[in-house]
């Protein structure tokens, strides 16, 4: 059977290398990594006194990691503003929160070599729990300086509307 129901000649799984991040239904420019998607369900055990001296387990509750979003530090300001929906030093004492709009659900697309949308996640009721503006600085250095936010989440999906692409085939002329 073949793995890829409309790419009967595809073998190989998807690559990590072209995603994009989509919030308030924009695409937000120059993520370079995203953190994995994961969540972990307890484990709780329980035996009743009448029983064999074994435990068993059933699933207790469930937590989702958090979503690390990282980029190149420009002038667009995205994560700071978002960042700042949490936390706004300059907002006053007591409405450091911006209670109506700090959580957004995002979406994360991962798109096959040639570009298609192949698969899509949707993450639900984010909010920033640690934005770094600057990394270390370093003059010895020659690399990129990257800005990162980390997202709190209450769980994710994958969007069942995203179908599988029909690849295309390049021909000789």
């Amino acid at each position: 059977m073949a793995q890829f129901p409309v790419n009967t000649h595809r073998h190989d799984p998807y690559k990590n290398f072209k995603f994009r991040v989509k919030w308030d239904n924009r695409h937000i420019a120059g993520i370079s990594r995203i953190s994995g998607l994961a969540r972990r369900t307890e484990s709780v055990e329980h035996r009743a006194g009448g029983e064999p001296n074994i435990l068993r387990k059933s699933p207790g509750r469930t937590s989702c990691e958090p979503v690390v979003l990282e980029r190149g530090i420009t002038h667009d300001t995205e994560f700071e503003q978002w960042a700042n929906k949490v936390w706004n030093v300059q907002a006053g004492a007591g409405a450091e929160l911006s209670l109506r709009d700090y959580r957004k659900d995002i979406v994360i697309e991962l798109y096959n070599e040639a570009g298609q949308l192949v698969i899509a996640y949707k993450v639900y009721r984010c909010w920033v729990s640690e934005f770094r503006a600057l990394p270390e600085l370093d003059a010895k250095t020659a690399s990129v300086a990257i800005e990162s936010i980390t997202l709190e989440n209450e769980g994710w999906e994958r969007d069942a509307s995203v179908p599988e692409p029909a690849e295309p085939s390049f021909t000789k002329p």
